[in-house]
């Protein structure tokens, strides 16, 4: 009897060990899969421009990596915010992303009221993609030609100095009114839907200034039809070896990039995000990858989840201090 009775616990133990094992073999499986059937990256902007251009690349690269087909879909609206409020409400399984933007992610939440998503709480980081950096060009007429003549002059016009943008709250806007904030200089915002036709209107003497991506202004000033005063950048930019930097022009500190990124939503299995950190990493080591960013204006920037997330506070803290001084509001 005493035997039965131990023979059948015996027999129970090892059956709850074999289902804890075949639970455990399967969560193991299961994170290993990961990738099992295909990925959307949503892309919060209209096709054919840099942020889409670069998103595409990243899920084209993804895809083979990863051995899932990565597609875009475009989602555009209210500055990015809808695209990007849609994948903060999808399921956090790693299989909807979306391309994060510093001017949607960043200073969105400081100008649009209300704003319907969290970058903080509402997304997962799952890595840098890389920094494009922004220009400050003149009409060739402009006799002010260095960002201290620049900022002079600023303080001469009765009007103050206009400066062009994409428009309000975009990542080149803030950074005018920052440097407003930090050197008391007098630059006017002219906000335009879209940096094309303000780098027109600067080109024509309509605007004496703008403030721009320097992918879109490259061939400008290549070309002389606009001149570079300097780039807001850390280091000077490679394809304008002979631009200075706004420190290098007696702007202590002074560096605003845009940025770009990938983020899933919040809650995302770490071992998802951690997959998909490798696997981008990789993508921004390819030298090839590398220099198709780079003619797209973007450096690329490795880096991990954590330190993505953390640029994302710091940015949001600043740049919220800049909006709030200049008081810029969307609705």
């Amino acid at each position: 009897m005493i035997q039965h009775v131990m023979t059948g616990a015996r027999s129970a133990l090892l059956a709850c060990a074999a289902v804890a094992l075949g639970t455990f073999s399967a969560g193991v499986f299961a994170q290993d899969a990961y990738p099992s059937k295909a990925i959307r990256l949503i892309v919060p902007f209209a096709p054919g421009g840099v942020t889409d251009t670069s998103g595409r690349l990243i899920a084209d690269q993804l895809t083979k990596r990863l051995g899932q087909q990565v597609f875009v879909e475009n989602k555009t609206g209210a500055s990015g915010n809808i695209g990007t409020a849609l994948v903060a409400n999808a399921e956090p399984d790693g299989y909807t992303l979306v391309l994060g933007f510093d001017g949607t992610l960043v200073i969105n939440p400081h100008v649009f009221h209300p704003i319907p998503f969290d970058s903080v709480n509402g997304l997962a980081p799952i890595g840098k993609i890389g920094d494009a950096a922004l220009i400050l060009v003149a009409n060739p007429t402009v006799t002010a030609k260095t960002l201290q003549e620049v900022i002079a002059q600023s303080k001469l016009e009765p009007g103050g100095l206009g400066f062009g943008t994409s428009g309000i709250g975009g990542t080149p806007h803030i950074a005018g009114e920052l440097l407003n904030q930090q050197t008391g200089s007098k630059l006017m915002h002219v906000p335009y839907k879209g940096g094309g036709q303000a780098l027109i209107d600067v080109q024509g003497g309509t605007i004496p200034l703008v403030y721009t991506a320097v992918a879109g202004a490259y061939q400008l000033v290549q070309t002389g039809r606009v001149v570079a005063v300097a780039v807001s950048s850390a280091q000077r930019v490679p394809s304008l070896p002979d631009v200075p930097t706004f420190i290098e022009s007696g702007v202590p500190g002074f560096v605003v990039n845009s940025w770009v990124g990938l983020l899933a939503p919040a809650k995302t299995p770490k071992a998802v995000v951690e997959r998909l950190n490798t696997e981008l990493n990789a993508i921004l080591t390819d030298p090839q990858v590398v220099a198709r960013l780079s003619k797209l204006g973007i450096d690329a920037k490795p880096g991990t989840p954590a330190q993505f997330g953390d640029e994302i506070k710091a940015d949001l803290a600043r740049y919220g201090e800049v909006v709030t001084a200049a008081r810029i509001k969307l609705d």
